[in-house]
C-alpha cells in the first residue's frame, strides 16, 4: 500500500505538467487550472505516506539489485521515513499553493506554457530528492534543481534577471563541488552510498583519512565539512548567500517556491545526515558559527533595504542561517520544525508581496500616504505596555542565566541543549513582543493581555517542538541526548554567549524606550561616525559582489597569462 501510494506522489505533479503542455503553446487557462488538480492530489498522497511511514516504520523502495556487484546498477531508489513524510508533505503543498496562484498570475506572460511546466517539474524533483534512498541519486536530483533555478528565473531577455540566474548557477557549482567531493570520500571510507548501510557502518566505524602524509583526520569530520559546504550553497550561506539576491528577478510566485521550499534543501541535507555529522562535534560548531554569522548578516541588512522583494530576501537569508545555527546546536528537530514554519510563511508573504506589486502597478497612487499619522506618533506611549515587555522579556533570560551557571539543579536542565531551547523561546517571543511596543493607538491594557498570550504561544509551541516533534523525528532519546552533547560548546564560550546576548536584549528594551520618549543618548562622535559606516556598509552588501568581481576578473587574468606561456612554450 505504502509503495504505490508513495509511488504516485512524484508521478502526480508530471502528470499535471504533461497536461499543461498537451495543448502546445495554445495552453488554455483551463487546461492550466485543470492540472491543479493532479498537484493537490500529490499532497493528499504525501500526506497519507506520512502517515504510514510514521505507523509502519521506514520503507526502502528499490529499482536495481544491491548485491549485483559485478554488474554495472544505476542506484535508483528510494527510502520513505518520518523525516522525507514531513519534507514531501511541506513541498506539495507549498507547490499547490504557488502552481493555484501561479495561474492567475502568470495568465499574459509569453511563456506561461514553459512556466506552470518547470514548476510541476520542480515539484517532482523535490519529492524524488527528500526521499532518495542513497547519496548519489540525492545528488543528482540536487544538481537537477540548481539548473531548475536557472530555468525558473525566466525572464531571461531582462539583464539583470540573466545575470542574477548565471550567478545563482555559478556559486551552486562551487558548493556542489564540495558535496560531490564528500560523496566521494564517503564511498572511499564506507563502501555504501545507501543511506541505511552508510549510517551503520559509519557507527561502527572509526576510520580516518590522510590528508597529508602522517597527518591522519577523523572521516566522519572530514565527510561531513564537506556536506556542509554544499548545504551552505543551497540555503544561502555566508560567504554563498551573493547568489540569492540575483535570484529576486524572477516571477514573484517562483521567489516564493525558492525560499519556501527549495532554499530549504540545506537544512534537509543536515537532517538527514544526522548520524554523520552527531559523530563530528568540529562539523557542528562549525555550523553553529556560520549559521550564526549568516543570521546576523543577513537580519542586518534587511533592515536597510527598500525593496520588498529584498527585504524578504535578506531576511530568509537570516532565518536559513537561524536554521543552520540549530543544527549545529544539535537540535536537529527544531530546525525541521523551523524549517517548516518558515517554509509556509514565506510562501503567503511572498504571494501577498506579488499581490502587491500588481496593485501597485495597476494604481500610480498606491500605497496611499493621504492618511495622517502625526497624532498617533504624537502619543506617549503606555507605560504599562513598556514595563509588561520589559518584565515579561527579563523573567525568561534571568531564569536561563541562574540555569547556566548551576545556581539552579534540575533534571531538565543538564545539558546546554536544553537551556538553548529556553535561550531560543526567549529570543523568539522578545522579537514579537518588541514588535507590539509600536501599537501606541490600540489601549495599554490590550497591547499588555496580547504580550502575555504571545508569550504563552511562543512557549506552548517551542515546547511542542522539542518534546513531540522531535520524539516524531528522532524517537531514541540516546541519539537526540547523543547529538546535543556533540554540539556542546565550552563552557566559558557557552556562558559568554548567554550573558553577551542577554546584556545585548536588556540594553536594546532601555534604547527603545528612551527613544520612544524623546529622550536623547549620549554617544561619542567615534560611534556617530561608525553607525553611518555600518550603514553604507550594510546598504552595499558588504561590497562582497565587487569584491567577488574583483577576484574572478583576477582569476581570469591570471588564466590568460599561463594560456600565452603555454602557447609561447609550445611555439618554441
Amino acid at each position: 500500500m505504502l509503495t504505490w501510494t508513495f509511488l504516485l506522489v512524484p508521478c502526480l505533479p508530471l502528470l499535471g505538467g504533461l497536461i499543461v503542455v498537451y495543448n502546445g503553446e495554445s495552453t488554455r487557462y483551463a487546461d492550466a487550472k485543470l492540472a491543479v488538480y493532479p498537484i493537490g492530489t500529490a499532497f493528499l498522497g504525501a500526506a497519507i505516506t506520512l502517515y504510514f511511514a510514521a505507523t509502519a516504520g521506514p520503507m526502502t523502495i528499490r529499482f536495481y539489485d544491491s548485491d549485483a556487484a559485478s554488474s554495472l546498477t544505476i542506484p535508483f531508489g528510494f527510502y520513505i521515513d518520518r523525516l522525507s513524510g514531513v519534507m514531501m508533505t511541506l513541498i506539495t503543498a507549498v507547490c499547490t499553493i504557488i502552481y493555484s496562484y501561479s495561474v492567475n498570475y502568470m495568465y499574459q506572460d509569453r511563456h506561461y506554457r514553459r512556466y506552470l511546466a518547470l514548476i510541476c517539474l520542480t515539484d517532482c524533483v523535490l519529492i524524488c530528492m527528500v526521499s532518495s534512498s542513497n547519496l548519489m541519486m540525492l545528488f543528482l536530483f540536487w544538481q537537477l534543481l540548481s539548473y531548475l533555478l536557472y530555468l525558473l528565473a525566466h525572464n531571461h531577455g531582462h539583464a539583470p534577471t540573466l545575470n542574477g540566474a548565471y550567478k545563482t548557477f555559478t556559486i551552486l557549482r562551487l558548493a556542489d563541488m564540495a558535496f560531490l567531493m564528500g560523496i566521494i570520500l564517503t564511498y572511499q571510507v564506507y563502501g555504501t552510498l545507501e543511506l541505511p548501510d552508510l549510517f551503520a557502518r559509519a557507527t561502527a566505524s572509526h576510520a580516518t583519512v590522510a590528508i597529508w602524509p602522517g597527518m591522519d583526520f577523523d572521516a566522519a569530520t572530514a565527510i561531513t565539512l564537506l556536506m556542509l559546504v554544499g548545504a551552505m550553497g543551497k540555503s544561502a550561506q555566508f560567504p554563498f548567500h551573493l547568489w540569492l539576491p540575483g535570484s529576486l528577478y524572477a516571477p514573484t510566485p517562483v521567489t516564493g517556491l525558492l525560499h519556501a521550499g527549495i532554499i530549504n534543501a540545506g537544512g534537509f541535507l543536515i537532517n538527514r545526515l544526522a548520524p554523520l555529522f552527531g559523530m563530528s562535534s568540529t562539523t557542528l560548531h562549525a555550523a553553529f558559527v556560520i549559521g550564526t554569522v549568516t543570521a546576523v548578516i543577513g537580519a542586518s541588512m534587511m533592515l536597510v533595504q527598500n525593496d520588498i522583494k529584498m527585504t524578504l530576501g535578506f531576511s530568509t537569508i537570516g532565518q536559513m542561517g537561524y536554521m543552520i545555527m540549530e543544527c549545529g546546536l544539535g537540535a536537529f528537530a527544531l530546525a525541521v520544525f523551523h524549517l517548516i514554519a518558515h517554509g509556509l510563511f514565506k510562501a503567503t508573504a511572498f504571494l501577498n508581496c506579488g499581490n502587491v506589486i500588481q496593485k501597485a502597478r495597476l494604481e500610480p497612487h498606491f500605497p496611499h500616504t493621504t492618511h495622517d499619522h502625526a497624532h498617533h506618533d504624537d502619543e506617549q506611549l503606555s507605560r504599562l505596555t513598556w514595563l509588561t515587555g520589559f518584565v515579561t522579556t527579563l523573567v525568561i533570560p534571568l531564569l536561563i542565566l541562574l540555569v547556566t551557571h548551576g545556581v539552579l539543579h534540575l533534571p531538565l536542565f543538564e545539558s546546554q541543549g536544553s537551556v538553548i531551547i529556553l535561550f531560543f523561546i526567549w529570543i523568539t517571543s522578545s522579537q514579537a513582543i518588541l514588535t507590539l511596543t509600536r501599537l501606541r493607538a490600540v489601549a495599554s491594557w490590550k497591547v499588555s493581555s496580547t504580550m502575555l498570550l504571545t508569550l504563552l504561544f511562543v512557549v506552548f509551541m517551542y515546547l511542542f517542538a522539542v518534546e513531540s516533534f522531535t520524539t516524531f523525528l528522532y524517537p531514541n532519546p540516546e541519539e537526540v541526548a547523543s547529538y546535543f552533547k556533540a554540539a556542546d560548546l565550552p563552557d566559558w564560550l557557552f556562558d559568554l554567549i548567554i550573558v553577551g546576548s542577554t546584556v545585548l536584549t536588556v540594553v536594546g528594551w532601555f534604547y527603545l524606550y528612551m527613544k520612544a520618549h524623546g529622550r536623547s543618548i549620549r554617544l561619542p562622535a567615534w560611534i556617530d561616525g561608525l553607525q553611518n559606516k555600518i550603514y553604507v556598509l550594510l546598504l552595499n552588501r558588504l561590497y562582497a559582489d565587487e569584491l567577488y568581481a574583483r577576484l574572478g576578473q583576477s582569476l581570469m587574468r591570471l588564466i590568460h597569462r599561463i594560456d600565452k606561456q603555454e602557447q609561447g612554450w609550445s611555439r618554441r
